[in-house]
């Protein structure tokens, strides 16, 4: 069915007093700072302990504790990110010194060519202190930064490794994660003129276009590569259900990478691809009606699966965006900002709970047991940006 129709189709079955629920901007706001004081607090007890010698962000609860974690993991740029989405709804010198503190530490990634996570550790702390402060050193750093991830890039295969670990089942793997690290390709070129960075994220994106999804547009999690010849060898997914279903979190960053894509390039095709990949999340019936997804779209365990804010949360804040380019404007921001709605009112923790952290229920990777139905320190991130996103479009 063509997507005009299926989307016509959608927006004739909303339910309007549903969708008529937007999020209270100020009162969420109000709830992440109040939250992130508490989680200063804690991070400062765990520094006086002397246990935090080289941990710089928090990452997660364990047993009920603050798990932080040193710079070199892929989630450590996220909490300097929150601060700086404080400092922007805020506007005070606290939360600037603070952003400025916790970024701090994240900048020596610069020069870790041992991963793919350049975006997230780097571009989410530094490049949005620079998008908020034009540093000129926050400048240099995200190009060493892109200088040093495109040394992960093979012209064979004509995508960048994701991962080095696990060598025993890939050889060359790549995942759909990957997609949200070109921003700070992209970036790098318009900061700097060389057009290398923006081609070899093109070349990237279009690769993973040709070889990640099912003709559902739903997308696998890691596609391997022969190294030596581009030659797709397996297309798993790794942190969901099974290898043909449709990790959550997955989708997200699908819809947010070409989204992203297509604000660089312009390239109908990113829009389209963007466009496909929301129509199959928001029209999946096993997307629940508060719009927040389970871990997986195929979970075997529907309705008694654990549920990943941070997908929902990844998701709102690419269709705000994607609002901007798409004929379908009106039907992405009432589904955003019903996303935004349910976060905020069934998702947020309770006040003083979860050490701090903006939003409980998330699931980092339930086959591996690992962070189900915790906070996550991306969930708050891309909450706090879609939340951003959201009033400069209201």
């Amino acid at each position: 069915m063509q997507l005009k129709i299926v989307i016509t189709l959608l927006m004739l079955s909303l339910a309007l007093s549903a969708s008529a629920q937007k999020p209270n901007y100020k009162r969420s706001f109000e709830q992440a700072i109040a939250q992130t004081q508490i989680m200063l607090a804690e991070i400062g007890q765990i520094q006086q302990s002397g246990l935090s010698k080289d941990l710089v962000s928090p990452r997660t609860l364990y047993k009920g504790k603050l798990k932080m974690v040193a710079s070199k993991d892929w989630t450590s740029g996220f909490f300097p990110g929150v601060l700086w989405f404080i400092y922007e709804f805020d506007n005070s010198r606290k939360w600037l010194d603070l952003a400025r503190n916790f970024t701090s530490p994240i900048e020596q990634e610069k020069l870790n060519s041992g991963t793919h996570d350049m975006g997230f550790k780097v571009f989410c702390s530094v490049g949005t202190g620079y998008r908020l402060t034009r540093d000129s050193h926050y400048k240099d750093v995200i190009l060493e930064s892109a200088n040093t991830l495109v040394k992960r890039y093979n012209p064979k295969t004509g995508v960048i490794r994701s991962w080095d670990h696990n060598t025993d089942k890939w050889v060359n793997p790549v995942i759909i994660d990957n997609m949200m690290n070109l921003e700070l390709l992209f970036e790098a070129t318009r900061l700097s003129g060389d057009s290398s960075f923006h081609q070899i994220a093109v070349s990237h994106a279009n690769v993973t276009m040709q070889n990640h999804f099912r003709p559902d547009y739903s997308s696998y999690h890691v596609i391997d590569y022969d190294p030596k010849t581009g030659k797709v060898l397996k297309k798993n997914t790794h942190q969901g259900y099974s290898h043909e279903s449709a990790w959550s979190r997955g989708q997200a960053w699908a819809l947010y990478g070409y989204t992203m894509c297509y604000r660089y390039t312009r390239d109908p095709r990113y829009l389209k691809q963007a466009e496909q990949v929301a129509s199959y999340i928001l029209s999946h019936p096993n997307l629940p009606k508060d719009l927040v997804p389970y871990w997986d779209f195929n979970a075997p365990g529907i309705p008694n699966e654990p549920r990943d804010v941070s997908a929902a949360a990844v998701i709102a804040s690419a269709l705000y965006e994607l609002s901007d380019y798409s004929n379908y404007r009106k039907w992405y921001l009432k589904k955003a900002n019903f996303m935004l709605y349910s976060l905020g009112k069934n998702y947020a923790s309770p006040a003083g709970d979860n050490k701090g952290f903006i939003l409980a229920h998330s699931t980092g990777s339930k086959p591996a047991n690992s962070e189900i139905d915790v906070p996550l320190s991306y969930a708050d991130y891309y909450y706090l940006e879609a939340l951003l996103r959201y009033k400069r479009r209201s």
